[in-house]
């Protein structure tokens, strides 16, 4: 038994060896141990040297940076925007002698400045994105616009005009022939015939520019040929220029003048528009149009257009606004009738004679009506020749009057006999009420406001009128009475404009505010010499105006 058990614990050892020496790993052949250095031993710190300190302090983090520069930082870029700023104004005044040379037919050196505005141009350095990024991309288009202006300006005058405006008679034409032959010949007519009060002044104008001779012809379906014409869209003068394309083009605007109103002025304005429209879009037909409704219109619908070559007027006629789409055809009607009045059955009439005048220097503010009785003139006379008066007066600066050929030093003689006249700060005109209207239904002939008016004539309520009544409607409107004191102004039958007192009609709606501020004499002044109490004045009453 003892045996057995011997042998079986000797069996059971030997297994157990057997296993434990199997499962024992062994190193592998290839595998050798990783070398290591032995630890070196650690530097004592030692002085940096200059130049090794300044190294250091270049490769510093941002976080090291010191208040003193970062101030540093900004001022080297506020110097920067400086210098920026400072070059764009150089390109600036670089543009604007050009310009003025190109004015003086110097097209050589107007060339030689853009190049340079150019040069100087080009070494602007501006971040993508920023606002100067955006001024010299504008800049580059301005100067290129303008050096193919030059180049346009050196090309010479087109020798036909029919081969730059061509006479299309086309279906639209022919509608617009048929207009001016039925409903609108009456206006034809009497346009045709104020023509020749401007249009000599308008053919030396063009020839001057050397423009085609046609254009003297568009301020007959503009403006009739009227210098005060004003349209719908506050469109004014010969060439019907808003404010903002009058201001653009030199016109003066002021509380006395509008020179969108003078002759002269303003068909110069209209050269210089036209020349640049024709350079831009290159045909006088788009040119013409662009006029009209602006360019930026007709370049929308150039770029809408699907084929790129597809820009030429007729082209782009079905796709520009109603008006514009006449306007043309309208121009190339005027232009076929006025060569051949007899094919289109036309006997057109004598135009009036070209207006001659001489001018004379004012530097006070006058009315035209009181300086027209001193010269045994027309008030017309005098309004007629200058138009761009707002208040038919001169302003308080200097101004050119222009005069009847040999009136020149009998105005220069009157002038200081004449009150001063000052404009009043609401232009307006009367209406007298008609049985059934309402202040909705004048408002609206009038375009203006009901509470406009209310408040010019103090009324009470804006639904109490009654017919007969006299009201002041803002503005200068077709068909509003000129009757006494509009604007502030005495008419010619109730002045009596000699060397002595000047007797004055009261008429309603007058005060004597109003009446001093007319005459250039103080209310004080006005009441003492007629004896007044009080500031109230009755219709119909006489006032002595003295001066001295």
């Amino acid at each position: 038994m003892k045996k057995n058990l011997f042998v079986t614990f000797l069996f059971l050892t030997v297994i157990i060896s057997f296993i434990f020496i199997n499962c024992t790993p062994t190193p592998k052949k290839n595998l050798k141990p990783v070398a290591t250095s032995p630890p070196q031993a650690v530097k004592k710190a030692e002085p940096a040297s200059p130049e090794k300190q300044s190294s250091k302090e270049a490769l510093a983090p941002e976080k090291a940076t010191t208040a003193s520069e970062k101030k540093t930082e900004t001022k080297t870029s506020d110097l920067e925007l400086q210098e920026n700023n400072s070059s764009t104004d150089e390109v600036y005044a670089l543009y604007q002698e050009a310009q003025t040379a190109m004015e003086k037919g110097n097209l050589d050196e107007a060339l030689r400045l853009l190049d340079k505005a150019y040069e100087a141009l080009l070494k602007i350095e501006a971040p993508v994105d920023s606002p100067l990024s955006q001024e010299k991309y504008d800049l580059r288009i301005l100067l290129a616009q303008k050096i193919q202006q030059v180049y346009a300006f050196r090309l010479p005058p087109p020798g036909s005009n029919h081969k730059t405006i061509p006479l299309v008679e086309n279906s639209w034409v022919q509608a617009e022939i048929k207009s001016f032959q039925t409903v609108e010949r009456k206006f034809f007519e009497e346009a045709y015939r104020r023509s020749g009060l401007y249009r000599p002044m308008i053919l030396e104008e063009l020839r001057q520019a050397g423009l085609p001779e046609e254009l003297s012809w568009l301020p007959l379906i503009e403006s009739g040929y009227r210098a005060r014409a004003l349209s719908t869209a506050r469109a004014l003068g010969l060439w019907q220029f808003i404010a903002s394309t009058g201001y653009r083009y030199g016109l003066k605007r002021d509380k006395y003048i509008d020179e969108r109103m003078d002759p002269v002025k303003s068909t110069r304005a209209a050269i210089k528009y036209l020349s640049e429209l024709h350079d831009f879009f290159g045909d006088w037909s788009t040119a013409i149009a662009a006029y009209n409704c602006g360019e930026i219109r007709v370049q929308n619908v150039i770029k809408a257009q699907k084929i790129d070559y597809l820009d030429n007027f007729w082209d782009l006629f079905t796709n520009l606004p109603y008006e514009t789409a006449r306007y043309v055809p309208r121009f190339i009607a005027t232009l076929l009738i006025v060569e051949n009045p007899e094919k289109y059955g036309f006997s057109l009439p004598e135009p009036y004679a070209a207006i001659n005048f001489e001018t004379v220097k004012v530097n006070k503010p006058v009315k035209l009506s009181l300086i027209a009785s001193k010269l045994n003139l027309s008030p017309e006379d005098l309004v007629q020749l200058n138009p761009e008066l707002r208040h038919d007066s001169t302003p308080n600066y200097e101004y050119e009057l222009k005069v009847p050929v040999g009136y020149g030093e009998k105005t220069l003689a009157c002038l200081n006999e004449l009150p001063n006249w000052t404009p009043p700060d609401v232009i307006y005109g009367w209406h007298t009420v008609k049985k059934g209207e309402t202040l909705g239904a004048i408002a609206r002939r009038y375009r203006t406001s009901v509470s406009a008016i209310v408040r010019l004539n103090n009324l009470r309520s804006s639904t109490l009128i009654y017919p007969g009544q006299k009201l002041r409607i803002p503005g200068r409107g077709a068909g509003l009475e000129t009757e006494a004191g509009d604007n502030g102004s005495p008419p010619n039958s109730q002045v009596n404009a000699g060397s002595g007192p000047i007797t004055y009609t009261v008429k309603a709606g007058d005060s004597l505010y109003q009446i001093s501020r007319t005459f250039g004499v103080s209310v004080e002044k006005i009441k003492k010499d007629n004896g007044l109490e009080s500031d109230n004045l009755s219709i119909g009453q006489k006032l002595i105006i003295k001066k001295d």
